[in-house]
């Protein structure tokens, strides 16, 4: 059964979701601040976490904060951030600072439900996955077994999402691959009306790379086509 932790000061909404989650089988542990569900993170094993952005003692974004900058296992702890329905910016703050999707709220139980179960799929293709053979295109690598990304033998700090983006461009290396396909197989859902998702982890991506002396034109942006990891910058 996969643990989940749900932090959202919305008492209410948390017995709703929380009844429902675990009558599809999950087993929900509930905090309805952020200093109390960043400690739980930090010392219990969660398989995922449902974080609000508005939150008591701390905000949903200092907990994601928090969390990725450790060097623990809740650094790659999945992510789904509760933002205000049509409220973009608060949805692209949070993946450029590592979330692994978000839904906005009020969200429906069941497509919460389809969402954490697209999460937990993608970390076990990657435990499945970890026999598999090293990606590699010049300098930069990918190590399943690691759940790792290198350039030039300089680790990559990535999200699991990011991680499961550069290996369908990698696996695809040379073609453009549509927002679609990437949505579908990255992040194991469908692209959603004005889904910005793939175009912000896309974005971290290649700060990241660029970080460690990769060309910024690594991964290109074919406008209304997709994106392509491109050979020629492989070099």
């Amino acid at each position: 059964m996969s643990r989940i932790l749900l932090v959202d000061d919305d008492m209410e909404l948390t017995d709703l979701l929380r009844e429902f989650l675990s009558a599809e089988g999950f087993d929900v542990t509930v905090a309805n601040d952020g200093g109390v569900g960043l400690q739980l993170a930090q010392e219990e094993s969660f398989d995922a976490l449902v974080l609000d952005v508005m939150l008591p003692v701390h905000t949903g974004f200092d907990v994601l904060r928090k969390l990725r900058e450790e060097n623990g296992p809740s650094r790659h702890l999945p992510i789904l951030m509760l933002t205000a329905k049509g409220d973009t910016v608060d949805r692209i703050v949070g993946l450029e600072m590592g979330a692994d999707d978000y839904l906005p709220k009020p969200c429906d139980p069941r497509e919460l439900a389809a969402r954490l179960r697209a999460v937990l799929r993608r970390g076990q293709t990657e435990v499945v996955e970890e026999s598999s053979a090293t990606l590699s295109s010049g300098p930069l690598r990918l190590v399943p077994d690691e759940h790792q990304g290198y350039w030039q033998d300089q680790p990559l700090s990535l999200t699991g999402a990011e991680f499961s983006v550069l290996q369908v461009l990698m696996e695809h290396a040379g073609d453009v691959v549509s927002k679609e396909t990437l949505t579908k197989q990255a992040l194991g859902r469908r692209l959603m009306p004005y889904d910005r998702s793939i175009d912000v982890h896309v974005s971290n991506i290649r700060k990241k790379l660029s970080e460690q002396g990769a060309s910024r034109d690594l991964i290109i942006n074919i406008r209304g086509a997709g994106y392509k990891l491109t050979k020629g910058n492989l070099a």
